[in-house]
């Protein structure tokens, strides 16, 4: 069994079709089936099913295939550790974060992370934080900054605070709360509201601050999207609330005052502790430097 016939199998898995395989593991497609059925002659069993219209995984090969991931995974990162003690740093660094961040300046990071260390190769994704926290405990991303309701630290990852922030209300700039530098939670309540779907973190960052005032209000528009909350909000169908480096960049076209008592977000940095790589670990001291410099700078 060979490394390279691993890596056609999870191909083919991914693709559902050996042509395409073929092209993403840049080889011929003659070539690429011959070792996938030379890795399941030696095996002793089909790991696909193979018809004049799809190609599936057999239910061996749904065993097989987590396993053959792995074992790739764990080839990359044994080149990429000893590369690390020659002092060369490569390998793949896959970094999460939410669409907006204050404590820290990703893409300055990376921008840092890159000049010194080119060889590793960099993927970025942006989700919210529930979504992220499940890719670094399954080991599909690194590192990652999230956004969560409350400071207490995310189990099963690294995780370090970074910080926190009080959100801030929004408005369209002829509404009449526009111009107000400070408004209460009771008054920001009889509005219609635009707010993240329930149930996610960053909802839960301004649904905890009203259950704890007491004080109900009504969320007429939901939205993954900051830009479409943001559309609304200058549309003056609904008010909102937002972290402050979205409000100063959104300051031309909406008007925003501070909120109490203030809904607050706590930007939190997650790892995977329990198999990070050169990458990860290079990258999350980067930030966390950075995060340093900051903090001595004000």
């Amino acid at each position: 069994m060979e490394l390279q016939q691993l890596r056609y199998v999870v191909a083919v898995a991914e693709t559902k079709h050996f042509t395409r395989a073929a092209k993403q593991c840049h080889v011929v497609q003659s070539a690429l089936s011959h070792q996938v059925a030379a890795l399941e002659r030696e095996l002793g069993y089909p790991l696909f099913a193979r018809t004049s219209r799809k190609v599936a995984l057999t239910p061996a090969g749904e065993a097989f295939l987590p396993h053959a991931r792995a074992a790739l995974d764990a080839a990359a990162r044994a080149a990429a550790a000893g590369a690390a003690a020659t002092g060369d740093i490569r390998g793949t660094l896959t970094i999460g974060t939410i669409p907006t961040t204050g404590t820290v300046d990703v893409p300055a990071a990376l921008a840092h992370f890159r000049a010194r260390h080119p060889g590793v190769r960099i993927t970025l994704r942006t989700h919210h934080s529930d979504r992220l926290l499940e890719h670094v405990r399954a080991g599909r991303i690194d590192v990652a900054v999230l956004g969560l309701p409350d400071p207490q630290l995310p189990e099963e990852v690294g995780a370090r605070l970074l910080g926190d922030e009080a959100l801030v209300g929004a408005v369209n700039r002829s509404h009449p709360l526009a111009g107000r530098k400070r408004v209460s939670l009771a008054q920001l309540a009889a509005e219609p509201f635009v707010d993240f779907p329930a149930g996610s973190p960053a909802r839960e960052q301004s649904d905890r601050a009203f259950a704890r005032a007491g004080i109900e209000r009504e969320v007429q528009f939901e939205s993954s999207a900051f830009d479409s909350s943001l559309r609304l909000i200058e549309a003056g169908l609904a008010v909102g609330l937002l972290p402050t480096i979205v409000a100063q960049r959104e300051a031309h076209r909406l008007a925003t005052f501070a909120v109490t008592p203030a809904p607050r977000r706590h930007e939190v940095l997650i790892w995977d502790a329990f198999n990070p790589t050169p990458a990860a670990e290079r990258f999350r001291e980067i930030l966390l430097a950075q995060l340093a410099s900051g903090a001595a700078a004000s």
